[in-house]
């Protein structure tokens, strides 16, 4: 680890490199300690916690908007963090932060994004983690909320500390912050369907379509809050085992 005065941050992200919300969020960090961005060379919206196990991992160097040094990695989130921490990065990080993603994380979406598996992936080697969402997709969208909910938090981590085993998963609407409450993940499922399609090749295709259906009710759901225009707060870990179960079943034999 290095100085905690001057603490080095990681920056991920799943939307590539040169998305403009880990820029956004590199600015934020820069003010806390020394940023290194080490991120996926590409889009990779939704690999969730994929990782590349058959083909060779590559990185570039990059200068981004001529401040930060950045490196670009041929991989999944993961690998980027994986990558970073044994490779590429001369000091360990004290802090990872992924992002900011556009669109929303919250919900059943912590499942799927590939930026909250880099910062659970943080989580697991053992660094403090947090991922920034912006609800808005569009690559536009004002960041300004966000940034300032990303500030606080990470003002909070570093000070605070997390639980080992904790990430906190971030999620911002778009423009002013109207505030930050803490929340619990919404329950709720997609309802999808794949539109079938033909080519001019007469080769069947598919597009996903769907819907987010929320199945939980509750004023402390992040989606809830979010509705409410206030940031939502979640701290989510990567063990998934159901403890009331296994002590309900403790004395069952199979």
């Amino acid at each position: 680890m290095s100085n905690a005065e001057h603490p080095v941050i990681l920056v991920c992200n799943d939307d590539g490199i040169f998305a403009p919300g880990i820029r956004a969020l590199a600015e934020v960090a820069d003010e806390f300690g020394e940023v290194e961005i080490i991120a996926p060379d590409r889009q990779q919206s939704a690999a969730g916690h994929a990782v590349t196990v058959d083909t060779p991992l590559r990185s570039r160097s990059f200068q981004i908007d001529g401040r930060f040094h950045g490196q670009a990695v041929s991989g999944t989130p993961a690998d980027a963090v994986k990558l970073a921490h044994d490779q590429l990065m001369k000091h360990k990080p004290d802090l990872v932060v992924s992002g900011i993603n556009h669109g929303s994380n919250a919900g059943v979406n912590i499942l799927y994004s590939g930026t909250v598996s880099a910062a659970t992936e943080g989580t697991i080697l053992g660094y403090p983690s947090i991922a920034v969402s912006c609800t808005d997709f569009d690559e536009d969208a004002d960041l300004s909320g966000a940034k300032e909910a990303a500030r606080k938090v990470i003002r909070y981590v570093l000070n605070m500390g997390l639980p080992r085993g904790v990430t906190l998963n971030l999620n911002v609407p778009s423009g002013e912050l109207k505030g930050i409450k803490w929340a619990r993940q919404a329950d709720s499922r997609y309802v999808e369907e794949f539109e079938g399609r033909v080519d001019p090749n007469n080769r069947s295709y598919y597009w996903l379509t769907g819907r987010l259906e929320l199945l939980d009710e509750g004023e402390d759901l992040d989606i809830s809050v979010l509705k409410k225009g206030y940031a939502s707060l979640t701290p989510i870990q990567y063990d998934m085992t159901d403890y009331n179960l296994l002590k309900d079943v403790d004395d069952i034999e199979l």
